[in-house]
């Protein structure tokens, strides 16, 4: 039994893997700035909501996230055409159901104002839009009634 035994260990050793060395490239990483993301405000507001049939007022800020070369495009844009942005989000919240502004990831809110953000800053130069990312830090709904 002992010599079956070793034929079966020196069996499966020779049909076992071989011994194999994985070869990584070193790559020096380098950190670019113009990729830094920068947050700028964009509003912080109170919008009114009538969709229930009720008066709410909807406490709200939004940031958005853009790379670092291109926030003073941003910035300049956000100067130049602020009152339409405002106009635009408190259009976005005065159509949106209760449902939407009470999400606890606040994706279709996030998604509405992405789109309409996008086409008001615009693409860069290889076409990819200027706003990275919509942030909502504030979303506080306050019955109207009071």
């Amino acid at each position: 039994m002992a010599i079956e035994a070793g034929a079966i260990f020196a069996l499966f050793t020779m049909m076992g893997p071989k011994a194999s060395q994985a070869e990584t490239a070193h790559v020096e990483l380098t950190t670019d700035a113009s990729h830094e993301l920068v947050e700028i405000k964009i509003a912080e507001d109170k919008y009114q909501n009538l969709q229930q049939g009720k008066v709410w007022y909807w406490d709200l800020g939004v940031v958005v996230q853009v790379k670092e070369k291109h926030a003073e495009q941003v910035e300049g844009a956000l100067e130049k055409r602020a009152a339409e942005i405002q106009e635009g989000i408190s259009q976005i919240v005065g159509r949106a159901q209760p449902a939407q502004l009470k999400e606890p990831d606040r994706q279709t809110l996030q998604r509405q104002f992405t789109a309409f953000l996008v086409k008001i800053f615009g693409s860069d130069d290889d076409g990819h839009p200027l706003v990275e990312r919509v942030l909502i830090p504030k979303c506080r709904g306050i019955p109207g009634e009071f």
